[in-house]
Protein backbone atom coordinates (compact mmCIF):
# COMPACT_ATOMS: atom_id res chain seq x y z
CA UNK A 1 0.00 0.00 0.00
CA UNK A 2 1.54 3.18 -1.16
CA UNK A 3 1.08 6.11 1.64
CA UNK A 4 1.00 9.53 -0.38
CA UNK A 5 2.11 12.60 2.26
CA UNK A 6 -0.46 14.79 0.39
CA UNK A 7 -2.83 14.83 -2.44
CA UNK A 8 -1.01 15.55 -5.76
CA UNK A 9 0.21 14.02 -7.94
CA UNK A 10 3.85 15.16 -7.02
CA UNK A 11 3.48 13.11 -3.85
CA UNK A 12 2.27 10.24 -5.40
CA UNK A 13 5.33 9.74 -7.84
CA UNK A 14 7.89 10.66 -4.57
CA UNK A 15 5.40 7.71 -2.87
CA UNK A 16 6.09 5.13 -5.73
CA UNK A 17 9.87 5.88 -5.35
CA UNK A 18 10.55 1.74 -3.76
CA UNK A 19 8.12 0.53 -6.80
CA UNK A 20 10.25 1.85 -9.27
CA UNK A 21 13.14 0.37 -7.80
CA UNK A 22 11.54 -3.29 -8.48
CA UNK A 23 10.82 -2.82 -12.09
CA UNK A 24 13.54 -5.44 -12.96
CA UNK A 25 11.33 -8.06 -11.03
CA UNK A 26 7.78 -9.38 -12.14
CA UNK A 27 5.09 -7.34 -9.93
CA UNK A 28 3.60 -10.70 -7.74
CA UNK A 29 4.47 -11.01 -4.49
CA UNK A 30 4.23 -14.82 -4.65
CA UNK A 31 6.56 -15.97 -7.62
CA UNK A 32 3.81 -19.29 -7.99
CA UNK A 33 0.80 -16.80 -8.98
CA UNK A 34 0.87 -15.73 -12.52
CA UNK A 35 0.85 -11.98 -14.84
CA UNK A 36 -2.66 -12.26 -16.18
CA UNK A 37 -1.83 -9.79 -19.59
CA UNK A 38 -4.87 -8.49 -20.85
CA UNK A 39 -5.02 -8.10 -24.89
CA UNK A 40 -7.06 -6.10 -27.16
CA UNK A 41 -6.79 -4.10 -29.72
CA UNK A 42 -8.03 -1.94 -32.75
CA UNK A 43 -7.14 -3.03 -36.51
CA UNK A 44 -6.45 0.36 -36.52
CA UNK A 45 -2.57 0.38 -35.49
CA UNK A 46 -3.44 0.44 -31.33
CA UNK A 47 -2.55 -2.17 -29.20
CA UNK A 48 -3.88 -2.54 -25.77
CA UNK A 49 -2.18 -4.37 -23.22
CA UNK A 50 -3.10 -4.65 -19.54
CA UNK A 51 -2.00 -6.50 -16.26
CA UNK A 52 -1.35 -6.10 -12.73
CA UNK A 53 1.68 -4.56 -10.06
CA UNK A 54 0.76 -6.11 -6.81
CA UNK A 55 3.59 -3.98 -5.59
CA UNK A 56 1.15 -0.83 -6.50
CA UNK A 57 -1.69 0.38 -4.93
CA UNK A 58 -3.18 3.47 -3.15
CA UNK A 59 -6.52 5.25 -1.56
CA UNK A 60 -7.33 7.86 -4.88
CA UNK A 61 -8.83 10.21 -1.84
CA UNK A 62 -5.50 10.02 -0.31
CA UNK A 63 -3.29 10.62 -3.47
CA UNK A 64 -5.74 13.00 -5.16
CA UNK A 65 -6.12 10.91 -8.30
CA UNK A 66 -7.20 7.05 -9.39
CA UNK A 67 -4.25 7.41 -11.98
CA UNK A 68 -0.86 8.31 -12.59
CA UNK A 69 0.98 8.70 -15.99
CA UNK A 70 4.79 7.40 -16.03
CA UNK A 71 7.05 6.28 -18.33
CA UNK A 72 7.32 2.97 -19.58
CA UNK A 73 10.35 2.47 -18.57
CA UNK A 74 9.67 2.86 -14.85
CA UNK A 75 7.48 -0.23 -14.44
CA UNK A 76 8.18 -3.75 -15.18
CA UNK A 77 6.29 -4.45 -18.40
CA UNK A 78 5.49 -8.41 -20.43
CA UNK A 79 7.84 -9.24 -23.05
CA UNK A 80 4.45 -9.44 -25.33
CA UNK A 81 4.95 -10.03 -29.40
CA UNK A 82 3.11 -10.83 -32.18
CA UNK A 83 4.96 -13.71 -34.13
CA UNK A 84 3.23 -12.84 -37.25
CA UNK A 85 6.14 -9.37 -37.61
CA UNK A 86 8.01 -9.49 -40.95
CA UNK A 87 9.42 -5.86 -40.21
CA UNK A 88 10.38 -3.87 -37.81
CA UNK A 89 7.47 -1.83 -35.93
CA UNK A 90 7.38 1.53 -37.83
CA UNK A 91 5.22 3.30 -35.60
CA UNK A 92 6.04 6.40 -33.82
CA UNK A 93 7.11 4.85 -29.85
CA UNK A 94 4.90 6.27 -27.19
CA UNK A 95 6.92 6.65 -23.87
CA UNK A 96 4.10 6.46 -21.41
CA UNK A 97 1.40 3.75 -19.19
CA UNK A 98 -1.61 4.51 -17.16
CA UNK A 99 -0.75 3.21 -13.30
CA UNK A 100 -4.49 2.79 -11.88
CA UNK A 101 -4.58 3.15 -8.18
CA UNK A 102 -5.24 -0.74 -7.51
CA UNK A 103 -2.44 -1.66 -9.32
CA UNK A 104 -3.79 -2.40 -12.90
CA UNK A 105 -0.65 -0.92 -15.71
CA UNK A 106 -2.65 0.41 -18.80
CA UNK A 107 -0.29 -0.03 -21.94
CA UNK A 108 -1.77 1.82 -25.21
CA UNK A 109 0.99 1.42 -27.93
CA UNK A 110 0.74 2.14 -31.62
CA UNK A 111 2.15 -1.01 -33.63
CA UNK A 112 2.50 -0.98 -37.21
CA UNK A 113 2.08 -4.52 -38.01
CA UNK A 114 3.67 -6.28 -41.41
CA UNK A 115 2.74 -10.00 -41.46
CA UNK A 116 2.48 -12.94 -43.17
CA UNK A 117 -0.69 -14.31 -44.62
CA UNK A 118 -1.38 -17.44 -46.63
CA UNK A 119 -3.02 -15.99 -49.46
CA UNK A 120 -5.81 -18.23 -51.37
CA UNK A 121 -6.06 -16.26 -54.78
CA UNK A 122 -8.43 -18.64 -56.57
CA UNK A 123 -11.05 -15.98 -56.45
CA UNK A 124 -9.21 -13.40 -57.20
CA UNK A 125 -11.19 -10.55 -57.29
CA UNK A 126 -13.67 -11.99 -55.42
CA UNK A 127 -11.18 -13.03 -52.59
CA UNK A 128 -11.59 -13.50 -49.16
CA UNK A 129 -8.66 -13.49 -46.78
CA UNK A 130 -7.81 -14.95 -43.21
CA UNK A 131 -4.66 -13.55 -41.33
CA UNK A 132 -3.79 -14.31 -38.44
CA UNK A 133 -2.25 -12.14 -35.21
CA UNK A 134 -0.76 -14.62 -32.47
CA UNK A 135 0.24 -12.94 -29.17
CA UNK A 136 2.17 -14.29 -26.55
CA UNK A 137 5.03 -14.11 -23.79
CA UNK A 138 8.45 -14.34 -25.59
CA UNK A 139 10.18 -15.77 -22.47
CA UNK A 140 7.79 -16.05 -19.63
CA UNK A 141 5.69 -19.38 -19.37
CA UNK A 142 2.59 -20.29 -18.77
CA UNK A 143 2.85 -20.28 -14.75
CA UNK A 144 4.14 -16.49 -15.24
CA UNK A 145 2.17 -14.63 -17.87
CA UNK A 146 -1.12 -15.56 -19.01
CA UNK A 147 -3.32 -14.19 -22.06
CA UNK A 148 -6.48 -13.39 -21.65
CA UNK A 149 -8.77 -11.04 -23.75
CA UNK A 150 -9.50 -7.86 -22.76
CA UNK A 151 -12.85 -7.13 -24.88
CA UNK A 152 -14.87 -9.39 -26.90
CA UNK A 153 -13.98 -9.76 -30.67
CA UNK A 154 -17.26 -8.39 -31.86
CA UNK A 155 -16.28 -4.54 -29.93
CA UNK A 156 -12.64 -5.05 -31.64
CA UNK A 157 -14.79 -5.23 -34.93
CA UNK A 158 -17.29 -2.69 -34.09
CA UNK A 159 -14.56 -0.14 -32.77
CA UNK A 160 -12.06 -1.35 -35.48
CA UNK A 161 -14.67 -0.65 -38.86
CA UNK A 162 -15.90 2.92 -36.90
CA UNK A 163 -11.72 3.74 -36.66
CA UNK A 164 -11.26 2.71 -40.33
CA UNK A 165 -12.80 5.49 -42.08
CA UNK A 166 -11.14 4.51 -45.33
CA UNK A 167 -9.33 0.61 -46.15
CA UNK A 168 -8.58 0.97 -49.50
CA UNK A 169 -8.43 -2.32 -51.24
CA UNK A 170 -10.02 -4.29 -48.55
CA UNK A 171 -12.79 -4.41 -46.57
CA UNK A 172 -12.57 -5.66 -42.28
CA UNK A 173 -14.94 -8.82 -42.58
CA UNK A 174 -14.85 -10.45 -38.98
CA UNK A 175 -12.39 -11.26 -35.95
CA UNK A 176 -12.32 -14.21 -33.54
CA UNK A 177 -9.79 -15.13 -31.50
CA UNK A 178 -8.90 -18.27 -29.37
CA UNK A 179 -6.41 -19.39 -27.01
CA UNK A 180 -3.63 -22.10 -27.46
CA UNK A 181 -0.91 -23.12 -25.61
CA UNK A 182 2.75 -24.02 -27.12
CA UNK A 183 4.49 -26.59 -26.34
CA UNK A 184 8.10 -26.38 -25.27
CA UNK A 185 10.82 -28.38 -26.66
CA UNK A 186 12.45 -29.22 -23.31
CA UNK A 187 10.87 -32.01 -21.77
CA UNK A 188 11.74 -31.09 -18.23
CA UNK A 189 9.52 -28.05 -18.96
CA UNK A 190 6.90 -29.70 -20.64
CA UNK A 191 4.37 -29.13 -18.11
CA UNK A 192 4.67 -25.99 -18.00
CA UNK A 193 3.98 -24.15 -22.04
CA UNK A 194 3.88 -20.93 -23.34
CA UNK A 195 0.56 -19.38 -23.36
CA UNK A 196 -0.66 -17.56 -26.86
CA UNK A 197 -3.78 -15.73 -27.78
CA UNK A 198 -4.86 -15.63 -31.22
CA UNK A 199 -6.97 -13.51 -33.75
CA UNK A 200 -8.06 -14.59 -36.89
CA UNK A 201 -8.58 -11.58 -39.17
CA UNK A 202 -10.91 -11.82 -42.29
CA UNK A 203 -10.35 -9.21 -45.02
CA UNK A 204 -12.43 -9.27 -48.55
CA UNK A 205 -11.06 -7.27 -51.65
CA UNK A 206 -13.10 -5.08 -52.83
CA UNK A 207 -13.40 -6.08 -56.51
CA UNK A 208 -14.66 -2.83 -58.27
CA UNK A 209 -11.19 -1.67 -59.48
CA UNK A 210 -10.11 -4.68 -60.89
CA UNK A 211 -13.88 -5.40 -62.42
CA UNK A 212 -13.64 -2.13 -64.32
CA UNK A 213 -9.90 -2.14 -65.46
CA UNK A 214 -9.62 -5.92 -66.09
CA UNK A 215 -12.62 -7.76 -66.74
CA UNK A 216 -15.05 -5.57 -68.38
CA UNK A 217 -12.87 -4.23 -70.99
CA UNK A 218 -11.69 -8.15 -71.51
CA UNK A 219 -15.35 -8.94 -72.16
CA UNK A 220 -15.90 -5.89 -74.70
CA UNK A 221 -13.04 -6.89 -76.79
CA UNK A 222 -14.04 -10.93 -76.82
CA UNK A 223 -17.84 -10.02 -77.61
CA UNK A 224 -16.15 -7.47 -80.07
CA UNK A 225 -14.42 -10.65 -82.17
CA UNK A 226 -17.77 -12.68 -81.61
CA UNK A 227 -20.11 -10.21 -83.45
CA UNK A 228 -16.82 -10.28 -85.92
CA UNK A 229 -17.80 -13.72 -87.05
CA UNK A 230 -21.07 -11.51 -88.75
CA UNK A 231 -18.40 -10.44 -91.69
CA UNK A 232 -17.86 -12.61 -94.94
CA UNK A 233 -15.24 -14.93 -94.30
CA UNK A 234 -13.78 -14.65 -97.71
CA UNK A 235 -13.07 -11.15 -97.13
CA UNK A 236 -9.63 -9.85 -96.51
CA UNK A 237 -11.12 -7.15 -93.68
CA UNK A 238 -11.93 -10.18 -91.15
CA UNK A 239 -8.64 -11.70 -90.72
CA UNK A 240 -6.91 -8.12 -90.35
CA UNK A 241 -9.85 -7.08 -87.76
CA UNK A 242 -9.07 -9.76 -85.78
CA UNK A 243 -5.20 -9.44 -86.16
CA UNK A 244 -6.12 -5.96 -84.68
CA UNK A 245 -7.67 -7.41 -81.70
CA UNK A 246 -5.15 -9.62 -80.66
CA UNK A 247 -2.44 -6.93 -80.96
CA UNK A 248 -4.85 -4.52 -78.88
CA UNK A 249 -5.85 -7.62 -76.16
CA UNK A 250 -1.86 -8.22 -75.74
CA UNK A 251 -0.53 -4.53 -75.58
CA UNK A 252 -3.83 -4.24 -73.15
CA UNK A 253 -2.73 -7.12 -70.54
CA UNK A 254 0.59 -5.61 -70.80
CA UNK A 255 -0.30 -2.82 -69.33
CA UNK A 256 -2.65 -3.98 -67.21
CA UNK A 257 -0.16 -6.96 -65.62
CA UNK A 258 0.59 -5.02 -62.09
CA UNK A 259 -2.80 -5.50 -61.10
CA UNK A 260 -2.76 -9.32 -61.26
CA UNK A 261 -1.26 -10.72 -57.60
CA UNK A 262 1.84 -12.16 -58.17
CA UNK A 263 1.58 -14.71 -55.08
CA UNK A 264 -0.25 -17.62 -54.02
CA UNK A 265 -0.35 -21.26 -54.56
CA UNK A 266 -2.99 -21.31 -56.98
CA UNK A 267 -3.93 -19.66 -60.14
CA UNK A 268 -6.48 -17.14 -60.31
CA UNK A 269 -9.51 -18.01 -62.08
CA UNK A 270 -9.01 -14.72 -63.87
CA UNK A 271 -5.75 -15.58 -65.00
CA UNK A 272 -7.41 -18.58 -66.96
CA UNK A 273 -10.38 -16.28 -68.39
CA UNK A 274 -7.44 -13.82 -69.47
CA UNK A 275 -5.78 -16.82 -71.11
CA UNK A 276 -8.94 -18.60 -72.48
CA UNK A 277 -9.85 -14.90 -74.28
CA UNK A 278 -6.59 -14.64 -75.84
CA UNK A 279 -6.58 -18.13 -76.89
CA UNK A 280 -10.00 -17.78 -78.45
CA UNK A 281 -8.62 -15.24 -80.72
CA UNK A 282 -6.11 -16.80 -81.73
CA UNK A 283 -8.07 -19.67 -82.87
CA UNK A 284 -10.91 -17.11 -83.93
CA UNK A 285 -7.80 -16.06 -86.02
CA UNK A 286 -6.10 -19.73 -87.64
CA UNK A 287 -9.75 -20.16 -88.46
CA UNK A 288 -10.45 -17.50 -90.31
CA UNK A 289 -7.42 -17.86 -92.01
CA UNK A 290 -8.47 -21.11 -92.92
CA UNK A 291 -11.69 -20.83 -94.17
CA UNK A 292 -10.46 -18.08 -96.57
CA UNK A 293 -8.11 -20.49 -98.02
CA UNK A 294 -10.40 -23.08 -98.19
CA UNK A 295 -13.18 -20.98 -100.22
CA UNK A 296 -10.49 -19.37 -102.40
CA UNK A 297 -8.01 -22.14 -103.05
CA UNK A 298 -10.47 -25.93 -102.89
CA UNK A 299 -10.41 -26.20 -106.57
CA UNK A 300 -7.47 -27.32 -106.69
CA UNK A 301 -7.62 -29.67 -103.54
CA UNK A 302 -7.78 -33.36 -103.32
CA UNK A 303 -11.14 -34.68 -102.89
CA UNK A 304 -12.56 -34.43 -99.14
CA UNK A 305 -11.25 -37.65 -96.99
CA UNK A 306 -13.88 -40.12 -95.81
CA UNK A 307 -13.41 -39.02 -92.20
CA UNK A 308 -13.47 -35.93 -92.93
CA UNK A 309 -16.98 -36.23 -94.75
CA UNK A 310 -18.24 -38.66 -91.27
CA UNK A 311 -16.90 -36.35 -88.63
CA UNK A 312 -17.30 -32.62 -90.12
CA UNK A 313 -20.00 -33.13 -92.83
CA UNK A 314 -22.31 -35.27 -91.50
CA UNK A 315 -22.01 -35.41 -87.72
CA UNK A 316 -20.67 -31.67 -86.61
CA UNK A 317 -22.88 -30.12 -90.13
CA UNK A 318 -25.91 -31.49 -88.59
CA UNK A 319 -24.90 -30.08 -85.02
CA UNK A 320 -24.41 -26.40 -86.15
CA UNK A 321 -27.89 -26.68 -88.08
CA UNK A 322 -25.60 -26.92 -91.88
CA UNK A 323 -26.62 -30.30 -93.45
CA UNK A 324 -24.68 -31.58 -96.01
CA UNK A 325 -26.70 -30.81 -99.56
CA UNK A 326 -28.18 -33.98 -101.47
CA UNK A 327 -26.16 -34.61 -104.53
CA UNK A 328 -28.10 -34.75 -107.70
CA UNK A 329 -28.53 -38.29 -109.31
CA UNK A 330 -27.63 -36.82 -112.73
CA UNK A 331 -24.58 -35.34 -111.38
CA UNK A 332 -22.69 -38.46 -110.93
CA UNK A 333 -20.96 -38.79 -114.22
CA UNK A 334 -19.03 -36.22 -115.23
CA UNK A 335 -17.78 -35.40 -118.59
CA UNK A 336 -15.46 -33.27 -119.89
CA UNK A 337 -16.86 -30.78 -122.25
CA UNK A 338 -14.18 -31.49 -124.82
CA UNK A 339 -15.75 -35.31 -124.91
CA UNK A 340 -19.02 -34.06 -124.78
CA UNK A 341 -19.16 -31.96 -127.89
CA UNK A 342 -17.18 -34.25 -129.94
CA UNK A 343 -19.99 -37.23 -129.13
CA UNK A 344 -22.44 -34.81 -130.02
CA UNK A 345 -20.78 -34.02 -133.29
CA UNK A 346 -20.03 -37.84 -133.96
CA UNK A 347 -23.88 -37.76 -133.42
CA UNK A 348 -25.16 -34.99 -135.57
CA UNK A 349 -22.79 -36.42 -138.40
CA UNK A 350 -24.41 -38.23 -141.62
CA UNK A 351 -23.32 -40.82 -144.10
CA UNK A 352 -21.31 -39.62 -146.93
CA UNK A 353 -24.17 -40.58 -149.37
CA UNK A 354 -26.73 -38.40 -147.98
CA UNK A 355 -24.70 -35.23 -147.92
CA UNK A 356 -25.66 -32.62 -150.85
CA UNK A 357 -23.75 -30.81 -152.87
CA UNK A 358 -20.32 -29.49 -152.34
CA UNK A 359 -21.04 -26.22 -150.92
CA UNK A 360 -23.89 -27.02 -148.84
CA UNK A 361 -22.00 -29.53 -147.00
CA UNK A 362 -19.08 -26.73 -145.98
CA UNK A 363 -22.15 -24.33 -144.91
CA UNK A 364 -22.76 -27.37 -143.28
CA UNK A 365 -19.48 -28.20 -141.49
CA UNK A 366 -19.31 -24.48 -140.86
CA UNK A 367 -22.79 -24.37 -138.58
CA UNK A 368 -21.03 -27.69 -136.98
CA UNK A 369 -17.92 -26.17 -136.18
CA UNK A 370 -19.89 -23.23 -134.82
CA UNK A 371 -22.48 -25.70 -132.69
CA UNK A 372 -19.28 -26.96 -131.20
CA UNK A 373 -17.72 -23.93 -130.00
CA UNK A 374 -21.16 -22.47 -128.77
CA UNK A 375 -21.50 -26.05 -126.72
CA UNK A 376 -17.87 -25.92 -125.30
CA UNK A 377 -18.56 -22.30 -123.98
CA UNK A 378 -21.94 -23.00 -122.48
CA UNK A 379 -20.31 -26.43 -120.55
CA UNK A 380 -17.93 -24.11 -119.53
CA UNK A 381 -20.32 -21.71 -117.79
CA UNK A 382 -22.00 -24.57 -116.42
CA UNK A 383 -19.15 -25.65 -114.54
CA UNK A 384 -18.02 -22.62 -113.35
CA UNK A 385 -21.78 -21.38 -112.24
CA UNK A 386 -22.52 -24.99 -110.77
CA UNK A 387 -19.15 -25.82 -109.19
CA UNK A 388 -17.33 -28.80 -108.85
CA UNK A 389 -18.36 -30.94 -106.05
CA UNK A 390 -15.04 -31.53 -104.56
CA UNK A 391 -14.70 -27.69 -104.29
CA UNK A 392 -18.18 -27.33 -102.62
CA UNK A 393 -17.44 -30.36 -100.16
CA UNK A 394 -14.36 -28.12 -99.40
CA UNK A 395 -16.52 -24.85 -99.12
CA UNK A 396 -19.10 -26.69 -96.49
CA UNK A 397 -16.48 -27.82 -94.60
CA UNK A 398 -15.40 -24.30 -94.12
CA UNK A 399 -18.42 -22.86 -93.28
CA UNK A 400 -19.67 -25.64 -90.41
CA UNK A 401 -15.16 -24.80 -88.84
CA UNK A 402 -16.92 -21.26 -88.77
CA UNK A 403 -20.01 -21.55 -87.45
CA UNK A 404 -18.57 -24.28 -84.87
CA UNK A 405 -16.06 -21.71 -83.42
CA UNK A 406 -19.05 -18.87 -83.17
CA UNK A 407 -20.83 -21.58 -81.03
CA UNK A 408 -17.56 -22.31 -79.11
CA UNK A 409 -17.37 -18.73 -78.75
CA UNK A 410 -21.13 -18.20 -77.75
CA UNK A 411 -21.01 -20.98 -74.89
CA UNK A 412 -17.85 -19.75 -73.57
CA UNK A 413 -18.73 -16.21 -73.02
CA UNK A 414 -22.05 -17.34 -71.67
CA UNK A 415 -20.18 -19.49 -69.04
CA UNK A 416 -17.84 -16.95 -67.91
CA UNK A 417 -20.39 -13.79 -67.57
CA UNK A 418 -22.14 -16.53 -65.29
CA UNK A 419 -19.59 -17.47 -63.15
CA UNK A 420 -18.40 -14.29 -62.66
CA UNK A 421 -21.64 -12.64 -61.20
CA UNK A 422 -22.01 -16.02 -59.21
CA UNK A 423 -18.65 -15.85 -57.84
CA UNK A 424 -19.02 -11.55 -57.26
CA UNK A 425 -22.72 -12.44 -55.36
CA UNK A 426 -20.95 -15.25 -53.04
CA UNK A 427 -18.24 -13.15 -51.76
CA UNK A 428 -21.14 -10.85 -50.41
CA UNK A 429 -22.83 -13.35 -48.95
CA UNK A 430 -20.31 -14.93 -47.00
Amino acid sequence: MVNCSRPGSPALLEALGPVFNQRFIRPVKNMATPTNVSIGFILYGILGVQWKNEFVSWDPDQCGSSRITLPRKKLWAPDVVINEFMEKNSAPPVPYVYLWSNGTVTDMQPVRVVSSCRLDIYNFPFDIQNCTFTFNAFFHRKSAVQMILSVSTDDILKHSKEVMATMGEWELVGVTSNKFHFPVLDEEDADDPYDELRFYITVRRRPTLYVVNLLIPSCFLITLDLFSFLLPPQSMDRSSFKMTLILGYTVFLLIMNDLLPITGHTIPLINVFLCLCLALMVASLLETILVTNLLCGSSNFSPVPRWVQVLVLHTLGCLVWLPPKPRDPGDSTTRSPTAQVAEESRAGEKPPEEKGSEVEYKALEELRRLGKDLQAIRLQVDQQLTGDQRSEEWIQVGFIIDRLLFGLYIFFISVSFTTIIIIWVNSYNQ
